[in-house]
Protein backbone atom coordinates (compact mmCIF):
# COMPACT_ATOMS: atom_id res chain seq x y z
CA UNK A 1 0.00 0.00 0.00
CA UNK A 2 2.79 2.43 0.92
CA UNK A 3 4.66 1.63 -2.29
CA UNK A 4 1.52 2.28 -4.36
CA UNK A 5 1.01 5.67 -2.63
CA UNK A 6 4.64 6.69 -3.34
CA UNK A 7 4.26 5.73 -7.02
CA UNK A 8 0.99 7.70 -7.35
CA UNK A 9 2.55 10.68 -5.56
CA UNK A 10 5.57 10.50 -7.89
CA UNK A 11 3.29 10.46 -10.95
CA UNK A 12 1.28 13.45 -9.67
CA UNK A 13 4.45 15.44 -8.91
CA UNK A 14 5.83 14.59 -12.37
CA UNK A 15 2.62 15.75 -14.07
CA UNK A 16 2.65 19.00 -12.09
CA UNK A 17 6.29 19.63 -13.06
CA UNK A 18 5.64 18.90 -16.74
CA UNK A 19 2.60 21.22 -16.79
CA UNK A 20 4.55 23.93 -14.95
CA UNK A 21 7.37 23.78 -17.49
CA UNK A 22 4.88 23.82 -20.36
CA UNK A 23 3.06 26.89 -18.99
CA UNK A 24 6.39 28.64 -18.38
CA UNK A 25 7.56 27.94 -21.94
CA UNK A 26 4.22 29.08 -23.41
CA UNK A 27 4.41 32.32 -21.39
CA UNK A 28 8.03 32.88 -22.46
CA UNK A 29 7.11 32.32 -26.13
CA UNK A 30 4.15 34.74 -25.84
CA UNK A 31 6.40 37.39 -24.26
CA UNK A 32 8.99 37.00 -27.03
CA UNK A 33 6.28 37.34 -29.68
CA UNK A 34 4.84 40.46 -28.02
CA UNK A 35 8.30 42.06 -27.84
CA UNK A 36 8.87 41.22 -31.51
CA UNK A 37 5.57 42.90 -32.47
CA UNK A 38 6.16 46.01 -30.33
CA UNK A 39 9.66 46.55 -31.78
CA UNK A 40 8.56 45.89 -35.38
CA UNK A 41 8.63 48.48 -38.17
CA UNK A 42 4.86 48.20 -38.40
CA UNK A 43 4.50 49.14 -34.70
CA UNK A 44 6.99 52.00 -35.12
CA UNK A 45 4.83 53.41 -37.92
CA UNK A 46 1.68 53.12 -35.76
CA UNK A 47 3.41 54.77 -32.78
CA UNK A 48 4.71 57.67 -34.85
CA UNK A 49 1.36 58.24 -36.59
CA UNK A 50 -0.45 58.26 -33.24
CA UNK A 51 2.11 60.60 -31.68
CA UNK A 52 1.75 63.02 -34.60
CA UNK A 53 -2.04 62.91 -34.06
CA UNK A 54 -1.38 63.86 -30.44
CA UNK A 55 1.18 66.56 -31.32
CA UNK A 56 0.95 67.69 -34.97
CA UNK A 57 4.48 69.12 -34.74
CA UNK A 58 5.93 65.98 -33.16
CA UNK A 59 9.54 65.16 -34.05
CA UNK A 60 10.24 68.77 -35.08
CA UNK A 61 11.84 71.64 -33.18
CA UNK A 62 8.43 73.28 -32.63
CA UNK A 63 6.80 70.13 -31.27
CA UNK A 64 6.37 68.92 -27.71
CA UNK A 65 7.25 65.32 -28.63
CA UNK A 66 10.83 65.00 -29.85
CA UNK A 67 11.48 61.32 -29.17
CA UNK A 68 10.00 58.23 -27.61
CA UNK A 69 11.23 54.94 -26.28
CA UNK A 70 9.38 51.75 -25.51
CA UNK A 71 9.15 50.87 -21.83
CA UNK A 72 9.95 47.18 -22.19
CA UNK A 73 8.81 46.48 -18.62
CA UNK A 74 5.31 47.69 -19.58
CA UNK A 75 4.79 45.18 -22.40
CA UNK A 76 2.09 42.72 -21.41
CA UNK A 77 -0.79 40.74 -22.81
CA UNK A 78 -4.17 42.44 -22.51
CA UNK A 79 -6.80 39.99 -21.21
CA UNK A 80 -9.26 41.40 -23.77
CA UNK A 81 -6.76 40.75 -26.56
CA UNK A 82 -3.82 42.69 -27.87
CA UNK A 83 -0.67 44.00 -26.25
CA UNK A 84 -0.34 46.77 -23.68
CA UNK A 85 2.73 49.00 -24.16
CA UNK A 86 3.91 52.31 -22.73
CA UNK A 87 5.98 54.86 -24.65
CA UNK A 88 8.16 57.21 -22.62
CA UNK A 89 8.24 60.62 -24.29
CA UNK A 90 11.45 62.69 -24.44
CA UNK A 91 13.10 60.38 -21.85
CA UNK A 92 10.81 61.88 -19.18
CA UNK A 93 9.01 59.22 -17.13
CA UNK A 94 6.29 61.77 -16.25
CA UNK A 95 5.38 62.04 -19.94
CA UNK A 96 4.09 58.83 -21.43
CA UNK A 97 1.44 57.32 -23.66
CA UNK A 98 0.14 53.79 -23.20
CA UNK A 99 -1.50 51.91 -26.06
CA UNK A 100 -3.32 48.66 -26.54
CA UNK A 101 -1.89 47.30 -29.79
CA UNK A 102 -4.13 44.95 -31.76
CA UNK A 103 -4.36 43.42 -35.20
CA UNK A 104 -7.48 44.19 -37.24
CA UNK A 105 -7.84 42.62 -40.67
CA UNK A 106 -4.16 41.65 -40.53
CA UNK A 107 -3.04 45.23 -39.83
CA UNK A 108 -1.50 46.40 -36.55
CA UNK A 109 -3.20 49.37 -34.91
CA UNK A 110 -3.09 51.30 -31.67
CA UNK A 111 -6.39 50.92 -29.86
CA UNK A 112 -7.10 52.31 -26.42
CA UNK A 113 -4.81 55.06 -25.20
CA UNK A 114 -3.82 56.50 -21.83
CA UNK A 115 -2.02 59.84 -21.83
CA UNK A 116 -0.10 60.94 -18.74
CA UNK A 117 -1.23 64.08 -16.95
CA UNK A 118 2.02 65.90 -17.77
CA UNK A 119 1.89 65.07 -21.48
CA UNK A 120 -1.81 66.02 -21.65
CA UNK A 121 -1.00 69.35 -20.00
CA UNK A 122 1.87 70.12 -22.38
CA UNK A 123 -0.04 69.13 -25.53
CA UNK A 124 -3.28 70.79 -24.42
CA UNK A 125 -5.27 67.54 -24.65
CA UNK A 126 -8.49 67.79 -22.66
CA UNK A 127 -8.02 69.73 -19.48
CA UNK A 128 -4.56 68.27 -18.82
CA UNK A 129 -5.79 66.55 -15.68
CA UNK A 130 -6.96 69.79 -13.99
Amino acid sequence: MKKKLIIILGIVVSIILVLGVKFYMDEKKLNEEMIKVVYSDEAKKVFEERLVNLDPKAFTEEGIIHSYEIDEESIEHNPMGGIEVRLIINKDSEMYVSYTMSKYNGKLSGGGVVISKELAKQTGIGDGGK
